[in-house]
């Protein structure tokens, strides 16, 4: 429900008939405050009239003393004052007379549209469209019900324009407090449910022609007082003097408060009347390109035609839809024909046969909940678009005149009205034409629908009819089953988004399911939902489906806690799921999915156990998308060279990486179910290739690991003689699991062999080997540090042991040891590293993954400027990449809107920022750079410390553009300064402002080398 601008409603009051709507209408108001279209602190009040009749005018004194008694009592007085309205916004919505085309009123008719952007999926109606602009106040002289001509002309603006009464009328404090006082002033103390129970008679006022006429100007008191509103019909002359007593109080209270307009020149509104045709036309858009299809799944769309609707319908089969005609909560399958304008709604796959063969036009077919003396069923009405609702006038059925439907249906008057009903009241709401309940079997619509074409059954439907308890449409009314009715509607629209789901899903759609997900969990549809992802993620048979379903289970999981429970990122290796991920590691999804479905029904009882649920299916999800990397191993070849001698160390040298564009877009499985592109250059800081390893090998069948500066005396070192001293492999804080995880991803080690460890190191080398690792970098620097480390290890080891692999190979490798070390991330950290110069790494949408690298061409000289222009500034911060890299994969398999698009837009802009090297310009790349920056920060929020912000406002006026590397979060800034050669500039600068930190600028230069290998001569292992 949106609000007026700037308030915050203190009560929302919906005012309905018949006291078994109250509490179904109470739990819609709740559902929406659930869903934030409400406050949490509104006061929601659903208030029955005090009488059926009582009136607009009765029925809003009534819904505001209701409103005080409730705010009195919440600010702890023991009466009713009016001081609590001083300070309170009280929204009174009224549901109104009965409606012909919807059970539950018009304020819970559905409308043809959508809102993508609500964080909750529900569809629409009236309750939820509020006008929320008021402009041009002007006092108000009179109120007019269908006035005469000239009463009209009177009203007309200048630009011959009248102004219309919406409904929607607002009192001030004052005019509240008065209204108010009235309802201890007999006779209006009986418009209330304190007068009423107090004995008082009942009187029927009017909001417009009672309590709001007495304050226009040009009104005198005596016409005021002789008149009679308009709503109230003729009735009982009896009650002449009661309403003249009525007027009498509130012109004496409200007589001198100001009645004003807000007009709005170029606004519109639609009274939703009794009429069929005008109903059908505000839910239809005649001039539409095609159908309007609201919330609903349909298998033949191309049969709508343009200018029909159809909302929160399933439609199997072919159905057809002419121009003009709209179904609404149905679920039907074909083959059907509605001609023009047909309105059906309520009706169930049950009673489609009934509409087999039938070409219906200009009809109205409802299906109906009712309660008859507690029993529930079923009923069914079918009415004409233009027959009339009125009571006055001679009246229609099924389009034509009482005669004549006698006539062709040999139904006689005497069915429908009894022998002493006055001519003048038989009509269409009093005529006993519905059935309610036939003494031997179920109703359908075919009790209604043999009307049109009686000659088809003879005499026998007749006869069936005649047989059924049958009820006027105003004896329907009462025996309506709301409560059932929206329940019905509710579970409609969520079998339809559980197909919506499906398609989604296994059509890999980029379609947010985060509203469809919060609204099931809200609404009490988890259990479906759960089950049909399950179902989904068992039988796609595609790993990245499957993870994109256990996602979604995870998300519905997440919204169960109700944001209690802890933080969605969290471990995900508890003993009691490790059975249903051993099934998804060994490629048994089927089995896998249902293991993981049976744990989960023990974690469902509390927040803090649905939370860590969710966190195990991310992990579950993880698996999955390590498996599609891994199809990466397709493009590792190798070639076997000679073997070095024992003893021989193979140096790999490594520069940095700098990424200029589409960071993110080469993350899995963004990499393979979007596809990738980014541009990265390899560089050199302060003069140093900064990322290298090196390895030989050793007599003694072992692994001998170091991992630190290349000075041997400082770095940290272990030896790993057994398969037990690399079960670790897989824990990425584990002491030296990267340098483990490579031998195994290099085929040097086999984790599940019957060999012992020095028996395989013997069999296949003679020995063992020595593997060190070092990185003159800080952790977290976002240089891409440890891939590219990862990628040195690899080749250093390969050559090691006698084997060459290209670099291209060398990248997917790398790929296929990080889902094996469980660290995840992309590709593009090696390729920026391991490949030389600038370059743009791209990979398609689909598996296997392949990465395929351009290099850039640019014009001569440029690679000097940009080293003159170029600047590294470490902001002392630790990047916390592995939290970032969570929320941004959760927000992709969510789909967010705003996460897809900007994933989209990461790879386009490679191509800009390409355009921009190849141009040699420094002011495109500098908005690229900040373009850049803010790319990433929309894909993952929090990636920029406040520090660093600080920072970056600082250099903002000497550089063209800046961006933190990599994820961000912290770790390297770079940027494009304005001057060349600005490091000690910059240090000045930097040095006048305080709370920065720890920071350090560091020049930086464009490698055209990339990855370097060379053989040194042995040394003396120590």
């Amino acid at each position: 429900m949106e609000q007026l601008k700037g308030v915050d409603w203190t009560v929302i009051i919906l005012t309905c008939q018949y006291k078994d709507s109250v509490q179904v209408f109470q739990r819609e108001l709740e559902v929406r405050q659930k869903r934030e279209q409400i406050p949490a602190r509104t006061l929601l009040l659903a208030v029955e009239d005090p009488e059926t009749r009582v009136g607009s005018g009765g029925a809003t004194l009534n819904a505001l003393l209701v409103a005080a008694e409730h705010l009195s009592a919440r600010a702890g007085f023991t009466v009713v004052t009016s001081d609590v309205l001083h300070s309170a916004w009280i929204l009174i919505l009224h549901m109104g007379r009965d409606f012909p085309f919807d059970d539950c009123g018009r304020a819970f008719t559905c409308l043809p549209v959508e809102n993508p952007q609500a964080p909750v999926e529900a569809t629409i109606c009236n309750l939820d469209c509020l006008l929320d602009i008021m402009s041009h106040r002007d006092f108000i002289l009179d109120i007019y019900y269908q006035g005469t001509e000239a009463e009209i002309q009177r009203c007309a603006r200048p630009d011959g324009r009248v102004p219309l009464v919406s409904g929607i009328v607002f009192f001030s404090v004052e005019t509240a407090e008065h209204l108010l006082a009235t309802h201890v002033s007999p006779p209006l103390d009986a418009c209330t449910y304190m007068g009423l129970d107090s004995g008082a008679r009942p009187v029927q006022l009017s909001l417009f022609f009672d309590i709001l006429l007495c304050m226009a100007r040009n009104v005198s008191r005596e016409d005021f007082l002789v008149g009679r509103p308009p709503e109230m019909g003729q009735g009982d002359a009896n009650i002449t003097g009661y309403l003249q007593g009525a007027r009498v109080e509130l012109w004496r209270e409200l007589r001198d408060q100001p009645l004003t307009m807000a007009y709005i020149p170029d606004g519109s509104y639609s009274y939703i009347t009794s009429s069929a045709s005008e109903f059908l036309h505000i839910l239809t858009f005649p001039r539409a390109a095609g159908a309007q299809v609201v919330y609903s799944q349909v298998e033949a769309r191309q049969l709508l035609e343009p200018g029909s609707s159809v909302i929160s319908c399933l439609l199997e089969g072919p159905v057809r839809l002419a121009p003009g005609s709209v179904l609404q909560h149905c679920h039907l399958r074909g083959p059907i024909h509605c001609g023009a304008g047909c309105f059906l709604s309520g009706l169930d796959v049950a009673q489609s046969e009934a509409l087999h063969g039938l070409e219906l036009s200009d009809l109205v077919l409802q299906g109906h909940h009712v309660r008859l003396h507690g029993v529930p069923s079923c009923a069914y009405t079918l009415v004409g678009r233009l027959d009339s609702w009125e009571r006055q006038g001679t009246g229609t059925y099924l389009n034509m005149s009482w005669s004549e439907f006698f006539q062709k249906t040999g139904v006689q008057d005497w069915d429908l009205w009894d022998p002493d009903t006055p001519p003048a009241e038989r009509c269409l709401l009093s005529a006993r034409l519905f059935p309610v309940l036939h003494p031997s079997r179920a109703l359908g619509p075919r009790d209604m629908l043999w009307m049109l074409n009686p000659q088809e059954d003879g005499s026998e439907a007749l006869r069936g009819w005649r047989a059924c308890w049958r009820l006027s449409w105003e004896q329907l009314q009462p025996c309506l089953d709301r409560a059932t009715a929206l329940a019905s509607r509710r579970d409609l629209f969520f079998c339809q988004s559980l197909r919506k789901a499906r398609h989604v899903l296994e059509a890999r759609q980029d379609l947010s399911l985060h509203p469809m997900i919060r609204a099931a969990v809200l609404e009490g549809c988890a259990g479906p939902l759960l089950a049909m992802l399950d179902q989904i993620a068992a039988g796609v048979g595609d790993p990245g489906v499957a993870a994109r379903a256990l996602a979604c289970v995870a998300d519905v999981l997440g919204c169960m806690a109700e944001g209690q429970g802890g933080l969605r990122s969290g471990p995900a290796a508890n003993p009691e799921w490790m059975q249903p991920f051993s099934y998804l590691e060994c490629g048994d999804l089927a089995r896998g999915v249902e293991a993981l479905a049976l744990e989960r029904n023990k974690w469902l009882s509390r927040p803090a156990l649905l939370v860590r649920a969710a966190r195990h299916y991310e992990g579950a999800g993880q698996i999955l998308i390590r498996q599609a990397v891994m199809s990466a191993q397709h493009f590792v070849s190798m070639e076997p060279v000679e073997l070095p001698a024992p003893g021989q160390w193979v140096v790999a040298e490594c520069p940095a990486r700098v990424d200029f564009s589409g960071g993110w877009s080469d993350t899995p499985p963004l990499a393979y179910e979007l596809g990738g592109a980014v541009l990265g250059l390899a560089v050199q800081v302060d003069g140093r290739r900064p990322i290298g390893a090196r390895a030989r090998r050793i007599p003694a069948p072992e692994l001998r690991l170091a991992v630190g500066p290349q000075q041997d005396k400082m770095a940290m070192k272990m030896v790993c003689r057994s398969l037990d001293d690399l079960q670790d492999y897989c824990q990425p804080h584990a002491p030296g699991a990267l340098l483990k995880a490579a031998f195994i991803c290099a085929g040097i080690v086999r984790m599940r062999s019957p060999s012992s460890l020095s028996e395989q190191l013997l069999c296949a080398f003679g020995g063992g080997f020595e593997l060190h690792t070092w990185s003159e970098l800080p952790h977290g620097s976002g240089l891409g540090t440890s891939s590219i480390l990862a990628g040195a290890a690899l080749a250093a080891l390969q050559r090691a042991a006698g084997r060459a692999m290209g670099t291209e190979s060398l990248i997917h490798a790398v790929l296929h040891l990080e889902q094996v070390l469980t660290t995840g991330g992309g590709w593009q950290d090696q390729v920026g590293g391991l490949m030389p110069g600038i370059k743009v790494g791209r990979s398609h949408a689909q598996l296997p993954l392949k990465v395929e690298v351009e290099e850039i061409t640019v014009p001569e000289g440029f690679i000097q400027k940009l080293n003159d222009h170029l600047l590294l500034v470490y902001t002392g911060k630790t990047r916390l990449a592995r939290n970032l890299l969570q929320d941004v994969l959760r927000s992709w398999y969510a789909r967010l809107p705003a996460v897809v698009q900007n994933a989209h837009s990461l790879v386009q802009h490679t191509k800009h920022c390409t355009d921009a090297f190849r141009q040699g310009s420094l002011p495109l790349l500098g908005q690229c750079l900040t373009s850049y920056w803010e790319q990433k920060k929309l894909m993952a929020p929090g990636c920029e410390p406040l520090a660093v912000r600080r920072m970056m406002d600082v250099l903002a006026p000497h550089v063209h553009g800046q961006s933190l590397a990599g994820a961000g979060g912290g770790g390297f800034l770079y940027l494009l300064t304005k001057e060349p050669q600005q490091k000690e500039a910059l240090e000045a600068v930097l040095a006048k402002t305080e709370g920065l930190g720890n920071y350090s600028i560091h020049l930086v230069e464009v490698d055209t080398q990339g990855l370097s290998l060379k053989l040194l001569g042995s040394e003396t292992s120590t």
